[in-house]
Order: C-alpha cells, then sequence, then structure tokens
C-alpha cells in the first residue's frame, strides 16, 4: 500500500533534519505545493560561519542562538530561488516556535503537519484565526 502525501513529506522531512548540525535539536522542514517540494530547510549555522557540532553552542536565555531554525532556512532557501510559498504546506518534524510560526504565517503558508509538539502553545490559536490548517502528524 501506497503512504499518503503526508507520510511521504513527514519521511523526507526527517532526512532532511539528518542534516543538522546543532545537537539539541535535529529539526528538519519541507515546504511542498501541488505535491512538489519546493525547498527544504534544517536547523544549521549561517553558511560560512561555524556550527555547534564542530565549535560548541551560542547559548542565551537558554537557547542554541548560532543556528537558523529549519523553517527559516526553508524559507529562505525559497526566497533566494525566486520560489513564491504562498499556498504551501509545510511538513516540520517539531511543530514551529513562535517566531518560525509567525515567518510561515507571513509567508502565506496555509497548512503545517508537524511531528512532535515542541513548545509553544500559542500557534494553535494564532492559527485559528488565520485560518492555517495546523496538524499533528500522527493524526494525518
Amino acid at each position: 500500500m501506497r503512504k499518503s502525501w503526508d507520510a511521504y513529506f513527514m519521511d523526507i522531512a526527517r532526512e532532511v533534519a539528518s542534516r543538522a548540525t546543532c545537537d539539541r535539536k535535529h529539526v528538519g522542514c519541507v515546504l511542498v505545493k501541488d505535491k512538489y517540494i519546493i525547498a527544504t530547510g534544517y536547523n544549521g549555522s549561517v553558511a560560512g560561519l561555524p556550527h555547534c557540532d564542530d565549535v560548541g553552542h551560542m547559548m542565551v536565555n537558554g537557547h542554541c542562538e548560532r543556528t537558523s531554525h529549519a523553517e527559516a532556512n526553508a524559507i529562505v532557501q525559497a526566497a533566494k530561488h525566486g520560489v513564491r510559498t504562498d499556498g504551501c504546506t509545510a511538513y516540520i518534524t517539531a511543530s514551529p516556535c513562535w517566531t518560525c510560526f509567525k515567518l510561515l504565517a507571513s509567508g502565506g503558508i496555509q497548512r503545517i503537519v508537524f511531528g512532535e509538539f515542541y513548545r509553544d502553545e500559542r500557534i494553535f490559536d494564532a492559527a485559528a484565526i488565520l485560518g492555517i490548517e495546523l496538524v499533528e502528524a500522527g493524526s494525518a
């Protein structure tokens, strides 16, 4: 039996997460439009700067700030290649933090499928107001 599209793209998001360069949390994000991958991202350092895995973490208030989050990196990748994100689905191995949720919403993402819940309940109320569908991967 074939996998559902949601299961298929979540598997790819997990593979993308394997490229993460901060061992505190490996997260992958795949942006999909019309069943085609338009961009991917994982949590990692700015291109050209050292990685946590190589030089250690840059901790501020209990969070590593050396890396950019997977969602932000996926949006940046789309922007660098001139690809619109309006109407996309984001497949993310963990639910987005508040900052990344705001980036996804501002980027026109209409659906977010996530693996584990990670940290921020505010995304649920904001998604409801904005009409963004939030789907836990196990229920997809």
